[in-house]
């Protein structure tokens, strides 16, 4: 009699596997990664593309470029920008020279035989200039300082002129200005001028300085 239960037959077991799980996050996160790379790509692309329409023109180059006009001229070198610079030293220096040079006119040399005459030496005294000392004398200011051209300025006292006059009269027995005056064809005025007198008086021996009868 057989069995009234029959014997079960070997069943084979069920597997259980993961894999299918396994592939399906690999999957997942393969999507997630490339959609978090394009997510960045497209962000970095958007960034470029702000930051190159916000780059800003220099208008002042654009203006300098188009104010600046072209040509073909070569720019001035150091040395030529150093020629156009003023020179003070030199120019004071030319000064100097033009300042002398109207001075050098005014006072010619005069040789004291061209003139004529005697030679004496006058002591400035104060208050005295060449043309005070050449009326005096009867002489043009330009002889009183051709005579003396090395002389720019009188000083009182120090000063010593070359004078040239029509000569030294000494006074002898009746030498009266008037009789003196008239022997030498000047005025009594002019030989009490040149000899400093303020009255009509002259001593024995005296030493009188005649003027030349025109000036010299």
């Amino acid at each position: 009699m057989e069995d009234e239960f029959p014997k079960k037959r070997n069943i084979r077991p069920t597997e259980k596997s993961n894999l299918p799980i396994v592939t399906l996050l690999v999957l997942v996160l393969l999507v997630l990664a490339m959609l978090y790379v394009g997510y960045e790509y497209i962000s970095d692309s958007s960034s470029n593309s702000e930051e190159l329409t916000s780059v800003v023109v220099d208008s002042t180059l654009e203006e300098s470029a188009v104010g600046e006009p072209v040509s073909d001229e070569p720019a001035p070198t150091e040395e030529a920008s150093e020629e156009k610079k003023p020179q003070p030293e030199k120019e004071k220096a030319k000064e100097v020279e033009k300042a002398k040079e109207p001075e050098k006119a005014e006072k010619p040399a005069i040789s004291a035989a061209s003139i004529g005459g005697e030679q004496i030496t006058h002591t400035v005294q104060s208050g005295e200039t060449f043309s005070s000392i050449a009326s005096r004398y009867n002489l043009k200011t330009e002889t009183v300082q051709g005579l003396n051209s090395s002389v720019s300025v009188v000083k009182s006292g120090v000063t010593k002129l070359k004078i040239q006059v029509q000569t030294v009269h000494t006074v002898g027995p009746g030498d009266v200005l008037r009789v003196v005056a008239s022997k030498y064809g000047v005025t009594k005025e002019a030989i009490m001028k040149a000899n400093g007198k303020s009255r009509d008086f002259s001593e024995r021996g005296e030493k009188l300085i005649i003027p030349f009868s025109s000036k010299k």
